[in-house]
């Protein structure tokens, strides 16, 4: 066991923990990352969205962001976290190989995970052919034929989304999805082919996608194909601390909720990037790693605060100075002179 007791020991190595880890590190308290290495972004090929870093390779990004972790004192160990308690003094984190680290706040900033559909070849052309978001992906399929696939009410809202960025938009309702009277309009209006019937394979040849088949034998040729994810928080930490992810409004999955800094409902127990906005883009999850991380400084100083008005650091309290100042001097001002002490200059107690 690290002996160590961290201000802070944050779970989750991505652009949320590290911004988190950045901001505590220069806010001057001892920090412990704990990264499994398994960042939702992995399968991409670079990030988009982020200003002066756009197309960037995401475990460069990380990389980066570990030096500036380490350049501020902070720590980053690579571990898989499995379970966390509360202690008299703050949490204890444990890891699946046994180790235990504890810190008097926590941070879980463990991402999500996409869920996607069961069909051959999806899984393989994840990040590749295979986008899920406009804003991160529409640029570099703009003017391709795009293929969207139904898996719930609001394909239809993506269907039409990437048409933004193309003309040539086909809708696969996959058994999946009955669009309303409304959405066959909309549908109708922006030109979006709809193709009916259960996807039996999304097809590709030396790794670049080519199209897609459905179970009755009809091919489409598409080069992207977009994919609306279930998404669920990788909330398994924060459960085992009582916590409960919650259905998101949207239907897209569960979420972990917080306050606008971050805070859980578990006195001491932060989260922030995907885990609780199923929707952040890592230029997002960025912002709120470092709002979290402010948040989680002030809390600490209202903490120690009340130390040191409670005499937590010893005998000389605020209250105990406060009579001696009063028994001495005459006053109660501790700390600070008036002037009318003799022989001592304005600074004197």
């Amino acid at each position: 066991m690290d002996t160590t007791r961290y201000d802070v020991v944050i779970v989750g190595g991505g652009a949320a923990g590290l911004s988190a880890a950045t901001t505590l590190g220069r806010a001057l308290r001892s920090v412990l990352v704990i990264d499994s290495g398994t960042p939702r972004n992995a399968p991409a090929a670079g990030i988009h969205g982020y200003l002066s870093r756009d197309g960037m390779n995401p475990g460069e990004l990380l990389s980066i962001g570990r030096s500036e972790v380490l350049s501020y004192g902070g720590t980053v160990i690579d571990g898989d976290a499995v379970s966390a308690r509360r202690t008299p003094d703050g949490f204890e984190v444990i890891l699946g190989d046994a180790r235990r680290f504890s810190g008097r706040r926590l941070l879980v900033a463990t991402g999500l995970a996409d869920e996607l559909p069961p069909i051959d070849g999806l899984r393989e052309q994840w990040g590749k052919g295979v986008v899920h978001c406009p804003y991160c992906h529409g640029w570099e399929i703009r003017g391709q034929r795009i293929g969207v696939l139904g898996t719930g009410p609001l394909s239809v809202h993506q269907a039409l989304l990437f048409r933004q960025w193309s003309r040539e938009i086909t809708l696969f309702l996959n058994d999946t999805l009955e669009p309303t009277d409304e959405e066959w309009e909309k549908l109708a209006g922006r030109s979006v082919t709809v193709v009916d019937g259960a996807v039996a394979s999304v097809d590709a040849v030396d790794g670049v996608l080519t199209g897609i088949t459905l179970r009755q034998g009809s091919s489409f040729d598409v080069q992207a194909l977009a994919v609306g994810t279930r998404m669920e928080a990788r909330s398994a930490l924060l459960e085992s601390l009582g916590l409960s992810s919650q259905v998101h409004p949207s239907g897209a999955g569960r979420f972990i909720e917080t306050d606008a800094m971050g805070a859980t409902a578990v006195r001491g127990v932060f989260a922030a990037g995907n885990v609780s906005n199923l929707m952040a883009q890592v230029i997002t999850a960025a912002a709120e790693g470092v709002m979290t991380g402010a948040g989680i400084n002030a809390d600490l100083i209202e903490e120690e605060t009340r130390w040191a008005v409670d005499g937590h650091f010893g005998p000389f309290s605020a209250a105990s100075e406060a009579a001696v100042s009063k028994i001495l001097l005459g006053i109660r001002r501790h700390g600070l002179g008036d002037g009318q002490t003799a022989g001592m200059g304005p600074a004197a107690t």
